[in-house]
């Protein structure tokens, strides 16, 4: 028995509304250009417009003309989607609450979540969003997948109850040692003053 090893997300389509409803959205309140449009290939009835998250993966929505916005939070039995996270600059983050208020969207206001900080709101279908900004860059060649490894063993080590700012640091620490080389013998901290 082998794996299917994935190598990222292709791609994620939600089911939406109206066509303007999901343009309105995802490229005039999240900024994603809308970079494709067909019919949904299973159903010519519907619409797939494809969006770009900044990745140049994609987003995907089916739309149907017929089918109107519902305000209420989606499903969150299991099996199903409890909300898509969106990676922002901290440029960026700093700015969603005064641009979510500008527009009279609810929100949660800003969430600390030890490695990253988070904010969400739903879209106008009631799907859970979440805009979302790491606390910390990784080493160059070196994912936040890497870092957040790290950081778990670290935090796991400490019998602390979640990743803190701390963790990162250390983890970062740990990582740079790892990969990138250095001349001298001895790379332990030093005070020289």
């Amino acid at each position: 028995m082998r794996k299917i090893q994935a190598q990222g997300i292709h791609h994620i389509t939600l089911m939406g509304a109206d066509r303007q409803t999901s343009i309105d959205f995802w490229e005039g309140v999240l900024g994603m250009p809308f970079i494709f449009d067909q019919p949904n290939l299973d159903d010519p009835s519907e619409g797939h417009l494809y969006f770009d998250p900044g990745d140049g993966r994609l987003i995907t929505v089916f739309t149907n003309e017929n089918r109107t916005r519902a305000h209420r939070r989606t499903p969150t039995d299991a099996g199903c989607v409890h909300h898509l996270a969106i990676n922002v600059s901290l440029a960026t983050f700093r700015q969603i609450e005064a641009r979510l208020d500008a527009r009279g969207i609810p929100h949660s206001g800003h969430k600390d979540r030890g490695f990253m900080d988070s904010i969400y709101f739903k879209d106008p279908l009631g799907f859970l969003i979440e805009c979302a900004c790491y606390k910390f860059e990784p080493p160059v060649g070196c994912t936040h997948a890497d870092v957040m490894i790290e950081a778990h063993k670290l935090r796991v080590k400490a019998g602390d109850d979640s990743i803190g700012e701390v963790h990162l640091a250390d983890a970062i620490e740990l990582l740079v040692e790892r990969t990138q080389s250095s001349l001298s013998d001895d790379r332990s901290a030093k005070s020289p003053y």
